[in-house]
Protein backbone atom coordinates (compact mmCIF):
# COMPACT_ATOMS: atom_id res chain seq x y z
CA UNK A 1 0.00 0.00 0.00
CA UNK A 2 1.67 3.20 -1.13
CA UNK A 3 -1.14 5.76 -1.07
CA UNK A 4 0.88 8.03 1.21
CA UNK A 5 1.48 11.66 1.86
CA UNK A 6 5.09 12.19 2.76
CA UNK A 7 4.71 14.26 5.88
CA UNK A 8 6.39 13.10 9.07
CA UNK A 9 3.98 12.74 11.97
CA UNK A 10 4.10 14.27 15.41
CA UNK A 11 4.81 12.30 18.55
CA UNK A 12 1.70 10.67 19.94
CA UNK A 13 0.11 12.60 22.83
CA UNK A 14 -1.24 11.21 26.10
CA UNK A 15 -4.80 11.07 24.82
CA UNK A 16 -4.17 8.85 21.80
CA UNK A 17 -4.85 5.14 21.42
CA UNK A 18 -2.38 3.36 19.12
CA UNK A 19 -3.60 0.46 17.00
CA UNK A 20 -0.89 -1.31 14.97
CA UNK A 21 -1.46 -3.89 12.24
CA UNK A 22 0.89 -6.50 10.83
CA UNK A 23 -0.67 -6.95 7.40
CA UNK A 24 -0.91 -10.27 5.55
CA UNK A 25 -2.86 -11.53 2.56
CA UNK A 26 -5.75 -13.18 4.38
CA UNK A 27 -5.44 -12.10 8.02
CA UNK A 28 -3.90 -9.27 10.02
CA UNK A 29 -2.38 -9.18 13.49
CA UNK A 30 -3.83 -6.33 15.59
CA UNK A 31 -2.10 -4.78 18.60
CA UNK A 32 -3.66 -2.07 20.82
CA UNK A 33 -1.61 0.15 23.14
CA UNK A 34 -2.67 2.93 25.51
CA UNK A 35 -0.56 6.08 26.11
CA UNK A 36 0.45 4.89 29.60
CA UNK A 37 1.88 1.66 28.20
CA UNK A 38 -1.04 -0.60 29.00
CA UNK A 39 -1.73 -2.98 26.14
CA UNK A 40 -4.05 -5.69 24.94
CA UNK A 41 -2.90 -9.10 23.81
CA UNK A 42 -2.46 -9.08 20.00
CA UNK A 43 -5.32 -10.73 18.13
CA UNK A 44 -6.04 -11.80 14.56
CA UNK A 45 -8.63 -10.26 12.24
CA UNK A 46 -9.62 -11.83 8.92
CA UNK A 47 -10.51 -9.93 5.74
CA UNK A 48 -14.23 -10.18 6.45
CA UNK A 49 -16.82 -7.47 7.15
CA UNK A 50 -17.97 -9.08 10.40
CA UNK A 51 -14.36 -9.41 11.57
CA UNK A 52 -13.69 -5.74 10.79
CA UNK A 53 -16.82 -4.71 12.68
CA UNK A 54 -15.83 -6.78 15.72
CA UNK A 55 -12.33 -5.29 15.62
CA UNK A 56 -13.72 -1.75 15.47
CA UNK A 57 -16.06 -2.44 18.36
CA UNK A 58 -13.10 -3.62 20.41
CA UNK A 59 -11.08 -0.51 19.52
CA UNK A 60 -14.00 1.77 20.39
CA UNK A 61 -14.56 0.07 23.74
CA UNK A 62 -10.87 0.41 24.65
CA UNK A 63 -10.87 4.08 23.69
CA UNK A 64 -13.95 4.76 25.81
CA UNK A 65 -12.75 2.69 28.78
CA UNK A 66 -9.55 4.70 29.12
CA UNK A 67 -11.09 8.08 28.29
CA UNK A 68 -8.97 8.67 25.19
CA UNK A 69 -9.71 11.28 22.54
CA UNK A 70 -8.03 10.02 19.38
CA UNK A 71 -7.20 6.75 17.62
CA UNK A 72 -4.15 6.36 15.39
CA UNK A 73 -3.99 3.16 13.35
CA UNK A 74 -0.81 2.23 11.52
CA UNK A 75 0.68 -0.48 9.37
CA UNK A 76 3.78 -1.32 7.38
CA UNK A 77 3.94 -0.81 3.61
CA UNK A 78 2.57 -4.09 2.21
CA UNK A 79 1.41 -3.57 -1.36
CA UNK A 80 -2.31 -4.15 -2.00
CA UNK A 81 -3.09 -6.37 1.00
CA UNK A 82 -3.87 -3.46 3.32
CA UNK A 83 -6.24 -1.64 0.96
CA UNK A 84 -9.58 -3.19 2.05
CA UNK A 85 -8.73 -2.56 5.70
CA UNK A 86 -7.55 1.01 5.05
CA UNK A 87 -10.67 1.89 3.07
CA UNK A 88 -12.76 0.52 5.93
CA UNK A 89 -10.85 2.51 8.56
CA UNK A 90 -10.90 5.76 6.56
CA UNK A 91 -14.66 5.87 7.13
CA UNK A 92 -14.13 5.81 10.90
CA UNK A 93 -12.94 8.56 13.24
CA UNK A 94 -9.29 7.55 13.13
CA UNK A 95 -6.01 8.79 11.75
CA UNK A 96 -4.48 6.22 9.39
CA UNK A 97 -0.69 6.21 9.09
CA UNK A 98 2.02 4.09 7.49
CA UNK A 99 5.55 3.20 8.61
CA UNK A 100 8.64 2.45 6.54
CA UNK A 101 9.55 -1.29 6.47
CA UNK A 102 13.21 -0.32 6.88
CA UNK A 103 12.38 1.39 10.18
CA UNK A 104 10.51 -1.71 11.32
CA UNK A 105 13.48 -3.93 10.55
CA UNK A 106 15.90 -1.71 12.48
CA UNK A 107 13.69 -1.11 15.50
CA UNK A 108 12.81 -4.81 15.69
CA UNK A 109 16.32 -5.75 16.86
CA UNK A 110 16.10 -3.28 19.74
CA UNK A 111 13.29 -5.37 21.21
CA UNK A 112 15.14 -8.18 22.97
CA UNK A 113 18.34 -7.53 20.97
CA UNK A 114 17.19 -10.16 18.48
CA UNK A 115 16.18 -10.21 14.80
CA UNK A 116 13.49 -12.79 15.67
CA UNK A 117 10.38 -12.20 13.53
CA UNK A 118 6.79 -12.97 14.53
CA UNK A 119 3.50 -11.29 13.63
CA UNK A 120 2.94 -10.31 17.27
CA UNK A 121 6.39 -8.76 17.57
CA UNK A 122 6.03 -6.93 14.25
CA UNK A 123 2.77 -5.28 15.29
CA UNK A 124 4.36 -4.16 18.57
CA UNK A 125 7.37 -2.73 16.73
CA UNK A 126 5.04 -0.81 14.40
CA UNK A 127 3.35 0.66 17.50
CA UNK A 128 6.78 1.70 18.84
CA UNK A 129 7.55 3.57 15.61
CA UNK A 130 4.15 5.29 15.57
CA UNK A 131 4.61 6.36 19.18
CA UNK A 132 7.87 8.09 18.20
CA UNK A 133 6.09 9.97 15.41
CA UNK A 134 8.03 8.29 12.59
CA UNK A 135 5.10 7.69 10.27
CA UNK A 136 3.57 8.99 7.06
CA UNK A 137 -0.06 10.02 6.76
CA UNK A 138 -2.13 7.90 4.37
CA UNK A 139 -4.00 9.68 1.59
CA UNK A 140 -6.57 7.71 -0.44
CA UNK A 141 -6.97 8.89 -4.06
CA UNK A 142 -10.57 9.60 -4.98
CA UNK A 143 -12.62 9.90 -8.15
CA UNK A 144 -10.64 10.31 -11.37
CA UNK A 145 -7.33 10.23 -9.47
CA UNK A 146 -8.16 6.78 -8.11
CA UNK A 147 -9.05 5.56 -11.60
CA UNK A 148 -5.81 6.98 -12.99
CA UNK A 149 -3.79 5.19 -10.33
CA UNK A 150 -5.32 1.83 -11.24
CA UNK A 151 -4.96 2.46 -14.96
CA UNK A 152 -1.35 3.60 -14.58
CA UNK A 153 -0.50 0.43 -12.70
CA UNK A 154 -2.39 -1.71 -15.23
CA UNK A 155 -0.50 -0.07 -18.09
CA UNK A 156 2.84 -0.68 -16.37
CA UNK A 157 2.02 -4.36 -15.88
CA UNK A 158 1.09 -4.63 -19.57
CA UNK A 159 4.37 -2.95 -20.57
CA UNK A 160 6.28 -5.43 -18.40
CA UNK A 161 4.46 -8.36 -20.03
CA UNK A 162 5.26 -6.98 -23.47
CA UNK A 163 8.93 -6.57 -22.57
CA UNK A 164 9.08 -10.15 -21.33
CA UNK A 165 7.56 -11.51 -24.54
CA UNK A 166 9.77 -9.31 -26.73
CA UNK A 167 12.82 -10.72 -24.95
CA UNK A 168 11.55 -14.25 -25.57
CA UNK A 169 11.11 -13.49 -29.27
CA UNK A 170 14.66 -12.10 -29.38
CA UNK A 171 15.97 -15.34 -27.94
CA UNK A 172 14.09 -17.55 -30.40
CA UNK A 173 14.84 -15.44 -33.49
CA UNK A 174 18.54 -15.44 -32.61
CA UNK A 175 18.42 -19.22 -33.06
CA UNK A 176 16.58 -19.56 -36.38
CA UNK A 177 17.35 -16.21 -38.05
CA UNK A 178 19.93 -14.21 -36.02
CA UNK A 179 20.60 -11.75 -38.85
CA UNK A 180 17.00 -10.53 -38.70
CA UNK A 181 17.68 -8.76 -35.41
CA UNK A 182 20.47 -6.52 -36.69
CA UNK A 183 18.65 -5.72 -39.93
CA UNK A 184 15.26 -4.86 -38.41
CA UNK A 185 16.65 -3.85 -35.01
CA UNK A 186 13.34 -3.17 -33.18
CA UNK A 187 10.93 -6.11 -33.28
CA UNK A 188 8.22 -4.00 -31.61
CA UNK A 189 7.58 -2.24 -34.93
CA UNK A 190 4.60 -3.34 -36.99
CA UNK A 191 6.83 -4.18 -39.96
CA UNK A 192 9.08 -6.48 -37.95
CA UNK A 193 6.10 -8.18 -36.33
CA UNK A 194 4.43 -8.73 -39.70
CA UNK A 195 7.57 -10.33 -41.13
CA UNK A 196 7.99 -12.57 -38.09
CA UNK A 197 4.41 -13.81 -38.42
CA UNK A 198 4.37 -14.25 -42.20
CA UNK A 199 8.03 -14.93 -43.09
CA UNK A 200 9.83 -16.00 -39.89
CA UNK A 201 12.48 -18.26 -41.48
CA UNK A 202 15.38 -17.22 -43.74
CA UNK A 203 14.05 -19.47 -46.52
CA UNK A 204 10.69 -17.68 -46.32
CA UNK A 205 12.40 -14.36 -47.06
CA UNK A 206 14.43 -15.90 -49.88
CA UNK A 207 11.28 -17.48 -51.33
CA UNK A 208 9.59 -14.09 -51.36
CA UNK A 209 12.34 -12.71 -53.58
CA UNK A 210 14.06 -9.35 -53.31
CA UNK A 211 11.43 -7.49 -55.32
CA UNK A 212 8.58 -9.11 -53.43
CA UNK A 213 10.27 -8.27 -50.14
CA UNK A 214 10.69 -4.65 -51.25
CA UNK A 215 6.98 -4.35 -52.08
CA UNK A 216 6.02 -5.92 -48.75
CA UNK A 217 8.27 -3.59 -46.76
CA UNK A 218 6.95 -0.51 -48.57
CA UNK A 219 3.35 -1.54 -47.98
CA UNK A 220 3.64 -2.49 -44.31
CA UNK A 221 5.92 0.42 -43.35
CA UNK A 222 3.89 2.90 -45.44
CA UNK A 223 6.88 3.87 -47.52
CA UNK A 224 9.42 4.26 -44.73
CA UNK A 225 11.29 1.12 -45.77
CA UNK A 226 12.09 0.10 -49.31
CA UNK A 227 14.73 -1.21 -51.67
CA UNK A 228 17.81 -0.65 -49.48
CA UNK A 229 16.40 -2.46 -46.46
CA UNK A 230 14.97 -5.22 -48.65
CA UNK A 231 18.35 -5.91 -50.24
CA UNK A 232 20.11 -6.07 -46.88
CA UNK A 233 17.49 -8.38 -45.37
CA UNK A 234 17.40 -10.62 -48.46
CA UNK A 235 21.18 -10.96 -48.46
CA UNK A 236 21.15 -11.74 -44.74
CA UNK A 237 18.50 -14.43 -45.25
CA UNK A 238 20.33 -16.00 -48.18
CA UNK A 239 23.47 -16.38 -46.07
CA UNK A 240 21.87 -17.01 -42.69
CA UNK A 241 23.58 -19.20 -40.11
CA UNK A 242 20.26 -19.96 -38.43
CA UNK A 243 19.64 -23.42 -37.01
CA UNK A 244 17.32 -25.67 -39.03
CA UNK A 245 16.86 -28.52 -36.54
CA UNK A 246 13.68 -27.99 -34.54
CA UNK A 247 12.96 -24.91 -36.63
CA UNK A 248 9.27 -25.65 -37.07
CA UNK A 249 8.55 -25.68 -33.35
CA UNK A 250 10.55 -22.50 -32.76
CA UNK A 251 8.70 -20.70 -35.56
CA UNK A 252 5.38 -21.86 -34.08
CA UNK A 253 6.30 -20.28 -30.73
CA UNK A 254 7.57 -17.08 -32.38
CA UNK A 255 4.21 -16.60 -34.11
CA UNK A 256 2.35 -17.17 -30.85
CA UNK A 257 4.53 -14.68 -29.00
CA UNK A 258 4.21 -12.03 -31.72
CA UNK A 259 0.42 -12.41 -31.64
CA UNK A 260 0.59 -12.01 -27.87
CA UNK A 261 2.67 -8.84 -28.22
CA UNK A 262 0.14 -7.38 -30.65
CA UNK A 263 -2.69 -8.15 -28.22
CA UNK A 264 -0.79 -6.51 -25.35
CA UNK A 265 -0.16 -3.42 -27.48
CA UNK A 266 -3.87 -3.13 -28.23
CA UNK A 267 -4.53 -3.41 -24.50
CA UNK A 268 -2.00 -0.65 -23.79
CA UNK A 269 -3.66 1.61 -26.37
CA UNK A 270 -7.09 1.03 -24.81
CA UNK A 271 -5.70 1.70 -21.34
CA UNK A 272 -4.06 4.93 -22.47
CA UNK A 273 -7.31 6.08 -24.07
CA UNK A 274 -9.14 5.54 -20.77
CA UNK A 275 -6.36 7.44 -18.99
CA UNK A 276 -6.90 10.39 -21.33
CA UNK A 277 -10.63 10.38 -20.62
CA UNK A 278 -10.18 10.39 -16.83
CA UNK A 279 -7.45 13.03 -17.15
CA UNK A 280 -10.07 15.45 -18.49
CA UNK A 281 -11.87 15.16 -15.13
CA UNK A 282 -8.84 16.46 -13.20
CA UNK A 283 -9.16 20.28 -13.28
CA UNK A 284 -5.48 21.07 -12.74
CA UNK A 285 -4.21 18.67 -15.44
CA UNK A 286 -4.27 21.46 -18.05
CA UNK A 287 -1.59 23.37 -16.16
CA UNK A 288 0.70 20.35 -16.22
CA UNK A 289 0.00 19.73 -19.91
CA UNK A 290 1.07 23.29 -20.72
CA UNK A 291 4.70 22.12 -20.55
CA UNK A 292 5.90 21.23 -24.05
CA UNK A 293 7.00 17.61 -24.32
CA UNK A 294 5.00 16.36 -21.33
CA UNK A 295 2.23 14.23 -22.81
CA UNK A 296 -1.18 13.17 -21.60
CA UNK A 297 -0.14 9.65 -20.62
CA UNK A 298 2.79 10.96 -18.56
CA UNK A 299 0.63 13.54 -16.77
CA UNK A 300 -2.12 10.98 -16.19
CA UNK A 301 0.45 8.57 -14.78
CA UNK A 302 1.94 11.17 -12.45
CA UNK A 303 -1.47 12.21 -11.14
CA UNK A 304 -2.32 8.55 -10.63
CA UNK A 305 0.90 7.92 -8.72
CA UNK A 306 0.64 11.07 -6.58
CA UNK A 307 -3.08 10.74 -5.95
CA UNK A 308 -3.76 14.47 -5.75
CA UNK A 309 -1.14 17.18 -6.25
CA UNK A 310 -3.26 19.66 -4.30
CA UNK A 311 -2.90 17.60 -1.09
CA UNK A 312 0.77 18.53 -0.78
CA UNK A 313 2.06 21.72 0.79
CA UNK A 314 5.65 21.75 -0.51
CA UNK A 315 7.65 20.40 -3.43
CA UNK A 316 9.89 18.61 -0.90
CA UNK A 317 6.96 16.45 0.23
CA UNK A 318 6.09 15.34 -3.27
CA UNK A 319 9.77 14.80 -4.11
CA UNK A 320 10.04 12.48 -1.12
CA UNK A 321 6.94 10.61 -2.26
CA UNK A 322 8.78 9.81 -5.49
CA UNK A 323 11.86 8.68 -3.55
CA UNK A 324 13.87 11.45 -5.23
CA UNK A 325 14.85 13.23 -2.02
CA UNK A 326 18.63 13.52 -1.64
CA UNK A 327 20.91 12.03 1.00
CA UNK A 328 24.65 11.72 1.54
CA UNK A 329 26.91 9.74 3.84
CA UNK A 330 29.78 11.87 5.17
CA UNK A 331 32.17 11.25 8.02
CA UNK A 332 35.02 13.39 9.30
CA UNK A 333 36.94 14.81 6.37
CA UNK A 334 35.16 12.56 3.92
CA UNK A 335 32.43 14.32 1.98
CA UNK A 336 30.03 11.78 0.50
CA UNK A 337 28.26 12.12 -2.83
CA UNK A 338 24.57 12.90 -2.86
CA UNK A 339 22.15 10.27 -4.13
CA UNK A 340 18.39 9.96 -4.35
CA UNK A 341 16.90 7.84 -1.57
CA UNK A 342 14.68 5.65 -3.83
CA UNK A 343 12.39 5.18 -0.81
CA UNK A 344 9.27 6.11 -2.67
CA UNK A 345 7.13 5.15 -5.62
CA UNK A 346 9.34 3.53 -8.30
CA UNK A 347 6.82 3.98 -11.11
CA UNK A 348 6.62 7.70 -10.34
CA UNK A 349 10.42 7.92 -10.66
CA UNK A 350 10.27 6.07 -13.97
CA UNK A 351 7.65 8.46 -15.36
CA UNK A 352 9.68 11.48 -14.27
CA UNK A 353 12.87 10.05 -15.75
CA UNK A 354 11.32 9.55 -19.19
CA UNK A 355 9.67 12.96 -18.94
CA UNK A 356 13.13 14.39 -18.24
CA UNK A 357 14.53 12.70 -21.37
CA UNK A 358 11.87 14.49 -23.43
CA UNK A 359 12.38 17.79 -21.62
CA UNK A 360 16.14 17.95 -22.37
CA UNK A 361 15.75 17.58 -26.13
CA UNK A 362 16.96 20.53 -28.17
CA UNK A 363 14.42 23.34 -28.01
CA UNK A 364 12.63 21.89 -24.99
CA UNK A 365 12.34 23.60 -21.60
CA UNK A 366 15.19 21.83 -19.80
CA UNK A 367 17.72 21.63 -22.63
CA UNK A 368 19.85 24.58 -21.55
CA UNK A 369 19.86 23.56 -17.89
CA UNK A 370 20.84 20.00 -18.86
CA UNK A 371 23.70 21.28 -21.02
CA UNK A 372 24.96 23.39 -18.09
CA UNK A 373 24.99 20.31 -15.88
CA UNK A 374 26.97 18.38 -18.48
CA UNK A 375 29.47 21.23 -18.93
CA UNK A 376 30.09 21.20 -15.18
CA UNK A 377 31.18 17.59 -15.49
CA UNK A 378 28.03 15.98 -14.15
CA UNK A 379 27.45 12.44 -15.51
CA UNK A 380 24.54 12.28 -17.95
CA UNK A 381 22.48 9.94 -15.80
CA UNK A 382 22.91 12.14 -12.75
CA UNK A 383 22.04 15.21 -14.85
CA UNK A 384 18.82 13.56 -16.04
CA UNK A 385 17.87 12.75 -12.44
CA UNK A 386 18.51 16.38 -11.49
CA UNK A 387 16.28 17.46 -14.39
CA UNK A 388 13.56 15.03 -13.27
CA UNK A 389 13.64 16.57 -9.77
CA UNK A 390 13.47 20.07 -11.23
CA UNK A 391 10.64 19.10 -13.56
CA UNK A 392 8.62 17.72 -10.66
CA UNK A 393 9.10 21.01 -8.83
CA UNK A 394 7.86 22.96 -11.86
CA UNK A 395 4.80 20.71 -12.21
CA UNK A 396 4.00 21.14 -8.53
CA UNK A 397 4.36 24.94 -8.82
CA UNK A 398 2.02 25.07 -11.82
CA UNK A 399 -0.67 23.16 -9.92
CA UNK A 400 -0.20 25.21 -6.75
CA UNK A 401 -0.39 28.53 -8.60
CA UNK A 402 -3.04 27.31 -11.06
CA UNK A 403 -0.88 28.65 -13.83
CA UNK A 404 0.14 27.62 -17.31
CA UNK A 405 3.82 27.26 -18.09
CA UNK A 406 5.62 30.29 -19.47
CA UNK A 407 8.92 29.82 -21.32
CA UNK A 408 11.89 31.38 -19.51
CA UNK A 409 10.01 30.89 -16.24
CA UNK A 410 13.10 31.85 -14.22
CA UNK A 411 12.85 35.43 -15.48
CA UNK A 412 9.11 35.69 -16.10
CA UNK A 413 6.51 34.99 -13.37
CA UNK A 414 4.16 32.09 -14.01
CA UNK A 415 1.20 33.15 -16.13
CA UNK A 416 -1.86 33.27 -13.89
CA UNK A 417 -4.93 31.74 -15.48
CA UNK A 418 -8.12 33.71 -15.05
Amino acid sequence: MKDIKTEKGKKINRKTLIVAFDIAQEKHMVYIRCPDGREEKPFVVLNRREEYDQMWERISQTKEAYGLEEVVVGFESTGPYAEPLVHYLMKKEVKVVQVNPMHTKRVKELRGNSPNKTDEKDSQVIADIIELGNYLTVVIPEGASAELRRLTQARERAVERRTMQVNQVHGLVSVVFPEFLWVMKDIKTKTAQYLLKQYPRPQDIVGLGCEGLEETLKKISRGRLGKDRAEVLYEAAANSVGVKEGQGSIVFEIKQLVSGIEEIERSIEETEERMREYLKEVPYSRYMLSIEGIGEVTVAGLIGEVGDFTKYKTAAEITKLAGMDLFEVSSGKHKGERHISKRGRPLMRKLLFYAAINAVQKGRIMHERYERYIQRGMPRMKALIAIARKLLGVLFALVREQSEYVRNYEEIPLKKVA
